[in-house]
């Protein structure tokens, strides 16, 4: 099988042996694989997961067909259309048996520590195997883990309604995605981002306003917007330390903020921006996965266009072209499609 293994600014279309499962594990025909900035830190060689590793498949974010199944495995047969949650766990310990496989102590991320999904096959764990329902392409399977479950666990932990003005810090795959779900929830979005093709994607996508900060001041037009009061919700899925304080001095006293975009290093005044505004502030990694359910069932019944989000699909052999465009910034979500 062909799959793409990626070291520092180098992408490689490697063959490997074919794939097959032990007892408890499913092998997946891929379909789709969306890219992530995460990817980006190994083709930059400081990978945001793990250690490096040159023989690793990359990818966390695919989708596809089962074709074979282990010995032990009884509630999914060879035919069945799954997504994959990225995290595998040890099964046992707390976290696991919560759903949030990202806080296990053991826990090994798709694509950094294992084998992803930016390869013909997939072999992974069956507990890691997510149903897609039938209404969704496998293009919006790919989008319906990492992207859409994120932002889905992070706006719904803030309790973001139509009585919300948000404003997302970064147009790019996450904020994207962000202002479909935040829309669908009912609230007012501004839209904040450096990138003109990207906000006036976010335009075609219903932002009610959108900030370009290369050309304006986006903590003055929002305090303009909301006549001096701020907004209800931020969100910086940025992770640049100049968005990340804007998000905190645009967002109303007793606000609510959500971290999703990562950041070596930011500097803040938390008495000003923070204790006397009494924000609540969460971090938001990831999604539980007993959520995927409930995250699908949202994504069909909004009749979200996460679709309208992906700007460039490629075939496999295309890769070194996918990844640097997505470097470049030319692309806002890309996908591997077979």
């Amino acid at each position: 099988m062909r799959a793409i293994v990626l070291g520092e600014r180098r992408v490689d279309i490697r063959q490997f042996p074919d794939p097959h499962p032990g007892s408890n594990e499913v092998v997946i025909e891929v379909k789709a694989s969306a890219l992530c900035r995460s990817d980006l830190s190994i083709y930059h060689g400081e990978p945001v997961l793990g250690e490096k590793k040159e023989e690793v498949i990359a990818g966390h974010e695919p989708c596809g067909v089962i074709t074979e199944v282990g010995s032990n495995v009884k509630n999914l047969k060879e035919g069945e259309r799954v997504a994959v949650y990225l995290a595998l766990g040890c099964g046992q310990c707390k976290y696991c048996r919560s759903g949030y496989l990202i806080h296990c102590p053991e826990w090994k991320c798709l694509g950094f520590d294992v084998h992803g999904g930016d390869a013909d096959l997939l072999v992974v764990p069956v507990e890691n195997c997510l149903r897609m329902p039938n209404e969704m392409s496998f293009v919006e399977g790919a989008l319906s883990t990492d992207k859409a479950g994120t932002l889905y666990h992070a706006i719904k932990r803030l309790g973001v309604s139509g009585r919300d003005k948000v404003a997302i810090f970064g147009a790019g795959p996450m904020g994207g995605t962000g202002l479909l779900i935040a829309k669908a929830f009912g609230a007012t979005v501004y839209v904040v981002d450096l990138v003109k093709s990207r906000l006036g994607l976010m335009k075609e996508l219903g932002a009610d306003q959108q900030i370009n900060a290369d050309q304006h001041d986006p903590v003055e037009i929002i305090q303009d917007l909301t006549k001096g009061e701020g907004v209800d919700v931020v969100i910086d899925c940025s992770g640049n330390p100049i968005a990340q304080n804007n998000a905190l001095n645009s967002v109303k006293r007793m606000g609510r903020v959500a971290f999703i975009g990562e950041s070596k290093k930011t500097t803040i005044n938390p008495s000003d921006q923070i204790i006397r505004k009494q924000l609540s502030i969460i971090g938001s990694w990831y999604f539980n996965i007993s959520e995927y359910d409930e995250i699908t069932q949202f994504i069909v019944e909004k009749e979200l266009p996460l679709e309208k989000l992906v700007t460039h699909r490629f075939k496999l052999d295309e890769a070194a072209k996918a990844f640097k465009m997505f470097d470049e910034r030319k692309t806002t979500i890309s996908v591997f499609v077979w």
